[in-house]
């Protein structure tokens, strides 16, 4: 008899966790100053959905493999084409035929990771290029960016064409001075109805009091617009150093975050079924 999760009441049916990695060390490292945290793949990943009660998952290629996106398109065939989805890297010289290639093996989106020159695999040059390429297949362009970034380029965000998806969006809480003026600039993106916002629990704040100072941050994104939030584990990356929370301890900070559990299992499963197709 199949063991039921020790924390499935606070789970919805058909939760969704919008942002996990996987590394798997049959496909080689493409990028430069990249390092996995460990190669973790597609086995370990289903234990946490079943420790978890997790049902649907977005695979996020990880920046390690550049522009490869085999080992995104291995995992979603594994865990199911009916139930995963990923998010890939591509340049703006992609051919037309591997974006279709992409879009058939679950692909819905690209990411721009830009916080750190130094790792970033995609630039923003790239961006508005890109946004007009992958317009024809309906998919959205997710954006990790730092407050400083999104007041710079605000102007650039708000021409961009179809659907943004702002991720790690709790990095907001750690950059003083643009935070507001960033926020300001994401609230008027997600009035216009074509921008969502992702929550992520990876990242500890700059002191040691774990992620105390997220709840406020978090709070205040999701009033911007509940029906236009989704959240991600980011998995293996909060547990891979020793200060980082414990699975369990993942949905808890959700819990902190959307206390109201109308709210929460709107973010967990009506939210991430319209954005990424299910």
């Amino acid at each position: 008899m199949e063991t039921k999760p020790a924390n499935s009441a606070q789970m919805p049916d058909q939760a969704c966790d919008a942002h996990i990695h996987i590394y798997d060390k049959r496909f080689p490292k493409r990028a430069a100053g990249l390092e996995p945290p460990r190669f973790l793949g597609v086995p370990e990943y289903k234990l946490l959905q079943h420790k978890l009660g997790l049902k649907r998952v977005v695979v996020v290629a990880p920046g390690i493999y550049g522009t490869d996106n085999r080992a995104t398109l291995h995992a979603i065939a594994e865990l199911g084409e009916k139930d995963a989805r990923g998010i890939a890297v591509v340049h703006p010289d992609v051919a037309d035929s591997e974006l279709d290639t992409l879009h058939a093996g679950g692909i819905r989106g690209i990411r721009f990771t830009l916080f750190n020159p130094a790792t970033a695999v995609t630039t923003f040059d790239m961006i508005e290029p890109l946004a007009r390429r992958v317009q024809r297949l309906g998919w959205h362009l997710q954006l990790h960016l730092l407050p400083g970034q999104i007041v710079e380029h605000a102007a650039m965000l708000k021409r961009l064409p179809g659907t943004l998806v702002f991720d790690h969006m709790l990095r907001l809480h750690g950059e003083a001075g643009s935070t507001h003026e960033a926020l300001d600039v994401v609230a008027g993106l997600v009035a216009r109805g074509n921008t969502w916002i992702k929550l992520s629990g990876a990242y500890l704040n700059s002191g040691k009091d774990g992620y105390s100072d997220t709840v406020a941050t978090a709070q205040a994104l999701i009033r911007l617009s509940p029906q236009r939030m989704v959240w991600g584990s980011d998995w293996p990356h909060p547990t891979e150093k020793g200060n980082g929370p414990d699975d369990i301890a993942l949905l808890n900070l959700l819990t902190q975050w959307a206390p109201d559990e109308t709210v929460r299992n709107r973010i967990l499963v009506e939210n991430p079924a319209e954005l990424y197709g299910f």
